[in-house]
């Protein structure tokens, strides 16, 4: 199962998380409670009950989502999921050392560690553009941001979700033709800081950058297009972000 923004539990979700952001508590939990009512498999139980744990301010109350969340993931057949691990074995950290249990503090603790430090992410590996390129071509660092032109990027851009790929094509730059190439990372390669446990855990999108140069190995052509109107959608939505982006 693939992390996507357009699924139904993920929209409340950030429905959710909106309603809390706005001083909104109570709505906000009845939005995750709804969430895990619709879930239909064991990637959305945990994405909303990681989600939900963290809502809680009584750590028992936390503690029972998380195990909830645990048990979803243990279950589910996702690389996004295994990216959320350390931070949810963290959460659980916290609500073990809020509640005096400080060997189940540290176990959990070393548990998001040991995790962190086996996650690996195999591709393959996707970067959309609406530049027209070639196999064997490079993609390197130094281009301008899709989202803040003025910025100078330090990092080549590229994900795992081929359907991510098709997003970052459609708004890129440029008056070409939307592509989404398979590509090969040439080095080393990190988290995209940007959205790596931000408004969720871990690194659900599988979005990755590097410095080295991506080597373009193939192009694929059957990803789901936005439509016009998601098109604008996210054209008002990028309009409105004033975040900085971590170069």
């Amino acid at each position: 199962m693939e992390f996507s923004p357009s699924n139904p539990v993920i929209q409340r979700c950030l429905q959710a998380m909106a309603a809390d952001a706005k001083g909104q508590p109570e709505e906000a939990r009845q939005l995750l409670l709804q969430a895990w009512q619709e879930a239909t498999n064991d990637f959305e139980k945990f994405i909303v009950a990681h989600l939900a744990g963290r809502h809680e301010a009584d750590p028992h109350a936390q503690l029972k989502w998380l195990d909830k969340a645990l048990g979803a993931g243990k279950k589910a057949d996702s690389v996004s999921v295994q990216t959320a691990l350390p931070s949810l074995y963290r959460d659980m950290a916290r609500c073990y050392e809020a509640l005096g249990d400080k060997d189940k503090a540290r176990a959990n603790e070393e548990r998001a560690v040991a995790l962190k430090s086996q996650l690996k992410d195999e591709g393959p590996f996707y970067h959309g553009t609406k530049a027209d390129l070639q196999t064997g071509d490079l993609l390197v660092a130094g281009g301008r941001s899709n989202y803040q032109a003025e910025i100078v990027m330090n990092h080549i851009y590229f994900t795992a979700l081929m359907d991510g790929a098709g997003l970052a094509a459609a708004l890129a730059k440029g008056e070409g033709a939307e592509r989404v190439y398979i590509i090969e990372p040439t080095g080393s390669f990190e988290d995209d800081p940007n959205v790596t446990d931000k408004k969720f855990p871990g690194n659900p999108t599988r979005s990755y950058r590097s410095e080295a140069p991506l080597k373009i190995i193939g192009e694929v052509s059957n990803w789901e297009k936005l439509t016009k109107e998601e098109k604008e959608e996210w054209d008002k939505k990028l309009a409105k972000n004033k975040g900085a982006i971590i170069n």
